[in-house]
């Protein structure tokens, strides 16, 4: 498997990387997060500038074609600089669910306003009682005329307090947790009956609880009355650009505590001179190495169409980025030791952010145990 990048992959790192090294120090990122959005608006207008919110959509749709790896590398960047602008809600989420589940003539309308910033998308499917279950949905969709009737709650929505358009799942039909009857529909936000209520994440992040009471839509927001196979496949895509993403931000953390190890001085000397700090230095390393080859693996595999395989492939991927993470980010703090504790210093940012995304869309215990009943990564099941 060639994991090398190509001529145009590595013209769009260097110029993400550059876009978060200049514009996303920690300091200028802590006054984003006091913006009304909760990010900055004049450096969502440079990501739309720069062609990124087009990334997986066709040329003739405004974007230039881009698939998994490309997103991974936009997020591995972002993940480095604790980007909190809703890319991966309106691009991997939103985006993703525009391609493989909206219509032509619906993806042909929309795809060009998320690439020229004019919409950005969330997408309400977690509720409180479904941990990481896909298919457990009670919020329900009922027909009434030319309408459908959604009632229901979707909890911590990324990015759902800023959207203009929601993603939402509501059952057409059968038992709460049946694979099958579960519709997409896209919705406005504003439309009688949808309430929101926005808040901060531990990790910097905005999210929002949405409740339907009677919210009355049109048919024709209806998108697929058989969303589940495309909802796992977004997922999978989405678990994916997280990977990326938990890898830039280990990255930091391994270079913070590099440089801490180099310029902190106990009994005359640099603490990084002695062997057993060196020791763990290098564990740190060799644990960021692992997260990121098998990130680059998930990246590789999100788009193959067998969904065995694919989700095999992404829960080994989550499994390695969660226990490398939990390493990277105790050492970071401990070797560190009192500063990394505070607000004030950003390796304790980066921690948290690394731990929201073991906690997104399943954590590593929950992908191991996927693992094993499915006979591990290239078994079979007995």
């Amino acid at each position: 498997m060639d994991f090398d990048l190509s001529e145009d992959q590595r013209l769009l790192k260097d110029s993400v990387d550059r876009l978060v090294a200049d514009q996303y120090q920690f300091e200028q990122r802590k006054k984003y997060m006091r913006e009304p959005a909760g990010y900055s608006a004049a450096m969502w207008d440079q990501i739309t500038e720069m062609g990124l919110l087009g990334l997986p959509f066709e040329e003739t749709l405004g974007g230039f074609g881009g698939g998994p790896v490309e997103t991974a590398i936009v997020m591995d960047a972002f993940g480095r600089g604790l980007v909190l602008e809703p890319y991966f809600a309106t691009v991997v989420l939103g985006g993703g669910l525009l391609r493989r589940a909206a219509s032509a003539s619906m993806l042909g309308a929309l795809a060009p306003k998320v690439a020229a910033g004019k919409l950005k998308l969330a997408f309400g499917h977690v509720e409180r009682q479904s941990r990481y279950n896909l298919a457990d949905v009670s919020t329900t969709a009922r027909r009434d005329g030319s309408n459908y009737v959604l009632d229901g709650a979707k909890s911590v929505v990324i990015h759902g307090d800023t959207a203009d358009k929601i993603f939402i799942t509501a059952r057409l039909s059968g038992e709460r947790r049946a694979a099958g009857g579960i519709g997409l529909f896209l919705i406005d936000p504003a439309t009688a009956g949808v309430t929101r209520r926005g808040y901060p994440t531990q990790d910097g992040q905005r999210a929002a609880e949405i409740t339907l009471t009677n919210a009355r839509v049109s048919a024709d927001d209806l998108i697929s009355d058989n969303a589940l196979p495309v909802i796992e496949h977004v997922i999978d895509e989405a678990i994916a650009a997280l990977c990326a993403e938990a890898v830039g931000a280990m990255q930091s953390m391994q270079d913070l505590t590099l440089e801490y190890l180099k310029t902190r001085k106990q009994f005359g000397r640099a603490i990084g001179s002695f062997q057993v700090l060196q020791h763990r230095s290098v564990d740190m390393l060799v644990a960021v190495e692992q997260a990121r080859s098998m990130a680059l693996f998930a990246a590789v595999m999100a788009g193959e169409e067998n969904p065995i395989e694919r989700r095999k492939a992404i829960s080994a991927a989550k499994v390695q980025i969660g226990r490398s993470a939990k390493h990277v980010g105790q050492e970071a703090i401990q070797l560190h030791g009192g500063i990394g504790m505070t607000n004030e210093y950003a390796v304790g940012h980066y921690f948290k952010r690394v731990t929201m995304i073991d906690q997104l869309y399943g954590d590593a215990d929950t992908h191991l145990s996927y693992l094993a009943a499915h006979g591990g990564l290239f078994g079979k099941v007995a």
